[in-house]
């Protein structure tokens, strides 16, 4: 049974981990990668990447991509968003903590950064405007 907009936006804003979605190339089937995202109902979804990597790459390349978020207990349920990036910005220290303490329990946060910062460096934001939602709870019948 589709969710309604109210019960759709919630799950959303809940800290799943997303599989986005991109066009790289014509010829094959979107890359599709996990990774984390912040949402808030009614606002755009956002994503932190590195600017040189392979989605980036699409994401400049096509303006928009998709994400999707599910469960499987107590029933099955997703979400899946598809849009227009809006914008993407420098990264910050504010941002990058925000994400990492969405999903990791606080005494991992700060090593997390600190990683992050070392070993992998720069990072970008990037928003979607939702134009497009598919949903489904599974058990809802």
């Amino acid at each position: 049974m589709a969710l309604s907009a109210a019960e759709r936006e919630q799950f959303l804003a809940e800290p799943h981990i997303g599989a986005l979605s991109v066009t790289e190339r014509p010829d094959r089937a979107p890359l599709t990668v996990p990774l984390w995202y912040q949402y808030t109902p009614g606002g755009e979804l956002w994503v932190r990447t590195v600017p040189g990597s392979r989605k980036m790459k699409a994401i400049d390349a096509t303006g928009r991509f998709s994400l999707m978020v599910q469960r499987t207990s107590p029933t099955v349920r997703y979400v899946s968003v598809e849009g227009p990036v809006t914008r993407t910005e420098p990264d910050s220290p504010e941002r990058a903590h925000e994400m990492a303490a969405r999903y990791l329990p606080e005494e991992k946060v700060a090593g997390f950064l600190e990683f992050e910062r070392t070993r992998i460096g720069e990072h970008i934001a990037v928003f979607l405007r939702p134009e497009h939602w598919l949903s489904s709870d599974m058990g809802a019948f």
